[in-house]
């Protein structure tokens, strides 16, 4: 249990006399926008943060322990029973997939031994993981799968899952949240933060929504609807959305007969074994694929921005390219480095000139209000961002330069209801100003909601559906290229 806690940065106030209770059996829904102290309040229950004020108590068979001021580290919170698995993956690239497990876990255990322990922890999960993989050549996926093993693999009894489906296809965030239901059943507790409803109300037992750093509603979840739990997150009803007919213009980009393939350590992945496509100025087209089926080797052709070989055929792109990768962290921000720092290490390519510091910090303070993104000013550090303002940090630089294409990956994981509507708003007007707007999601729901066109990418094939193919229908092709005639 949290009991008032409280907790600020500078001036700036994160939490304000919040309580959360959980208890074993149940899934509690944390809910609210990007920047409510969701989060923070997760780091403070884990030891990563300290409160200015209140109190953590972990009930257990042993008894109840009370912490003033909360856990000292995570290595404490994880004693008690605690497991996280964070927004942004907490994983060591250079180092295996057994490693990881066993540095967080705290085993003792080393070499084949620890390899052993490892693959048995996998095991009663069924994940595709092998243990002796380094994490570095892991998909997003995987790597998200591995946050949640190293959380078990400490024994948890209670796991505070912050965003764990942002990155996942349908299916995978299908098994995910049975498990999470099944975990809940075994007699653990589960906090779980997400920005989409139709997964509170698929395993939540009860929610808690928060605003501002303070707590607007907390009940069992079944007295709560979509509209009412958005109206306690926003403090009103969203807009219905707008969708325009698209304009088309010029063909932007244009593949024909198309193979790619990564070069490097990922050369074993699924490339492109053929593709004929366009996209013309005006639309948006999204990319419906589960990872490893050639999509992310697409998108980054067309983006120009990894080692990606042509083998045969071609691939015509109109520049410049506004390029938005899914993993913020890794490659669309510095997190130590300034907002200003980072817009320039955005845009330097495409200037000559002397730096101007204080036009690039204007101009900086420019997008951030432009594009709403919740920052102390151009010379705050990304890292002091919450994740969901800085995915808009990044989305608007990358819309900075007017793009005559752009390409989005996963351009709203993590972002809360209001901000994933305003994202699709700016990708659609990026369209009517004439880019060609290519987008792929691990939601199917947001391709088919915000495409004018669908490509399915499977094994390396590329093949357009109809824009009113059914859900189900365009789901299978994703497995299986093969079962559609």
């Amino acid at each position: 249990m949290l009991h008032e806690i409280s907790k600020s940065f500078g001036a700036t106030v994160a939490l304000s006399r919040v309580s959360l209770s959980v208890v074993a059996g149940q899934v509690h829904a944390l809910l609210g926008e990007n920047g409510a102290g969701k989060s923070t309040l997760m780091h403070v229950a884990y030891g990563m943060l300290r409160p200015d004020a209140g109190t953590v108590t972990v009930s257990a068979a042993g008894g109840i322990a009370t912490t003033t001021h909360g856990f000292p580290s995570p290595r404490a919170a994880r004693a008690a029973g605690i497991g996280m698995v964070h927004q942004h993956f907490t994983s060591i690239p250079a180092l295996t997939v057994c490693e990881n497990i066993a540095l967080t876990a705290g085993w003792t255990e080393t070499g084949r031994a620890a390899e052993r322990r490892a693959e048995s922890v996998v095991g009663r999960l069924g994940l595709p993981l092998r243990v002796s993989d380094y994490v570095e050549s892991l998909s997003v996926q995987l790597r998200q799968r591995l946050e949640i093993v190293k959380a078990l693999a400490a024994n948890a009894r209670i796991l505070l899952l912050d965003e764990p489906t942002a990155v996942l296809a349908p299916r995978e965030v299908d098994e995910l949240l049975t498990f999470v239901r099944e975990f809940a059943l075994g007699g653990g507790a589960v906090v779980l933060i997400t920005h989409k409803l139709d997964e509170v109300f698929r395993v939540a037992d009860r929610v808690t929504v928060m605003r501002r750093g303070e707590v607007t509603l907390r009940d069992v979840i079944a007295k709560q609807t979509p509209q009412s739990l958005s109206r306690a997150m926003i403090g009103a009803d969203l807009p219905p959305p707008i969708r325009l007919e698209a304009r088309t213009g010029d063909v932007l980009v244009r593949a024909s007969g198309l193979r790619l393939q990564r070069r490097g350590v990922a050369a074993n992945r699924a490339g492109i074994e053929g593709a004929d496509f366009s996209v013309r100025a005006g639309e948006v087209v999204g990319v419906a694929a589960i990872e490893g089926n050639g999509q992310r080797e697409l998108l980054r052709a067309i983006a120009s921005v990894d080692d990606i070989a042509i083998t045969t055929g071609s691939l015509d792109v109109a520049g410049p390219v506004g390029f938005i990768p899914e993993d913020r962290t890794t490659e669309g921000l510095i997190p130590q480095f300034t907002l200003a720092e980072n817009l320039l290490l955005g845009t330097i390519a495409r200037s000559t000139r002397w730096l101007a510091w204080p036009a690039l910090r204007a101009r900086t303070g420019e997008l951030l209000r432009a594009h709403d993104v919740r920052a102390s000013g151009p010379d705050a550090a990304a890292a002091t961002l919450s994740g969901g303002n800085q995915q808009k940090f990044v989305f608007a630089r990358a819309l900075a330069g007017k793009p005559r294409v752009v390409v989005a990956e996963d351009p709203t994981r993590g972002l809360d209801l209001r901000a994933t509507q305003v994202i699709h708003e700016r990708l659609r007007d990026a369209a009517r100003q004439g880019a060609a707007v290519i987008v792929h999601s691990s939601d199917l729901d947001e391709v088919l909601a915000l495409a004018d066109r669908v490509l399915v990418v499977a094994r390396g094939q590329v093949r357009e559906l109809p824009r009113d193919t059914p859900r189900d229908v365009v789901g299978d092709t994703m497995l299986a290229l093969e079962s559609v005639a």
